[in-house]
């Protein structure tokens, strides 16, 4: 528009600085004077280069102001309504670092419906995310606050060093007494700290999967079986892990008289005692102590069902 109202000007007579000078003070409203009197095509070409001129200014003020602001506005509204569904969740699971080992936690949760909040402080891994995350540094207690740990049933740490799965085990365990927290080790030394830390349960991924791999060399159908069983979402079989709680009225009853499999369907393949020791292919004669875990294979109806008739018989 400037290149424009110059061109004209200078064609209505106007010197090269005194059209420069007329379009500027045109199109930007300012107005001072008219450098020459203006003919009536002058009138009008003025007329034309102040509605064009003026519209086009404020159009491009308002793209770019929209751009500034609406950019911003809907990054905090985003981080607002998120911060929000956080709040409202409870019984989810935290992961602390999306990387490879976190993101596959991600994608197995994601697949059995689970809720979870994702913690990393790499804003490259959140971007993209569908799911609640929280940016930030995971041995900090203020983000884990914010990811819900208080409500939370279970924390992973898969951070990328040990250091930071220690520091973020002894802060979840300070905030979360009863939280379940599994913790990634990335060396066999580091799996004492973690436990001595507070974590339930420390992993070395690539010890477990080494272990997997020499299994599928030794037991293939047996290794896949389980591996499917356990991984594969498509499959709807199932192994979980249900408690008999101390007002569950099966306590003190045998295996015999409270007729899992003929109740349910599912296959009852060991119970870990409250002690913590595994009796696998239990008899019919074992009496159900509370706290007892019974772990079972079946669909995911027969797996509820168990856990009615565990709660409810």
């Amino acid at each position: 528009m400037l290149l424009a109202g110059t061109v004209g000007y200078v064609i209505l007579g106007f010197g090269v600085l005194d059209a420069i000078y007329q379009t500027v003070t045109t199109v930007t409203t300012v107005g001072f004077r008219e450098v020459h009197p203006l003919t009536a095509v002058g009138q009008l070409f003025t007329i034309m280069l102040i509605l064009v001129g003026v519209g086009t200014a404020l159009y491009a003020f308002g793209v770019l102001l929209e751009a500034l602001i609406e950019g911003h506005l809907r990054q905090h509204m985003g981080r607002w309504r998120m911060d929000r569904q956080i709040s409202r969740m409870t019984g989810h699971i935290i992961i602390c670092g999306c990387g490879r080992v976190g993101g596959a936690c991600v994608q197995y949760l994601s697949s059995l419906g689970q809720p979870f909040v994702v913690i990393d402080s790499d804003p490259d891994r959140l971007q993209g995310l569908e799911y609640p995350t929280v940016l930030g540094d995971v041995t900090d207690d203020r983000i884990l606050e914010a990811a819900g740990i208080v409500r939370a049933r279970a924390l992973i740490t898969a951070v990328d060093t040990d250091a930071s799965n220690i520091y973020a085990t002894l802060s979840a365990r300070a905030l979360g007494p009863d939280l379940v927290i599994i913790a990634r080790a990335r060396t066999e030394e580091s799996k004492s700290k973690l436990l001595r830390a507070g974590a339930n349960r420390a992993v070395n991924p690539q010890l477990i999967g080494g272990r997997r791999m020499a299994a599928f060399a030794l037991q293939p159908h047996v290794s896949e079986f389980l591996d499917v069983v356990m991984h594969d979402e498509t499959l709807d079989y199932r192994i979980e892990g249900v408690e008999v709680t101390t007002t569950s009225p099966l306590v003190g009853r045998s295996l015999a008289d409270a007729a899992l499999r003929e109740g349910t369907g599912a296959l009852l393949l060991a119970i870990r005692s409250a002690t913590g020791q595994f009796i696998a292919n239990p008899t019919g004669d074992l009496l159900l102590d509370p706290h007892m875990i019974l772990i079972a294979l079946g669909t995911s109806a027969q797996l509820d069902a168990v856990r009615y008739h565990v709660d409810a018989h």
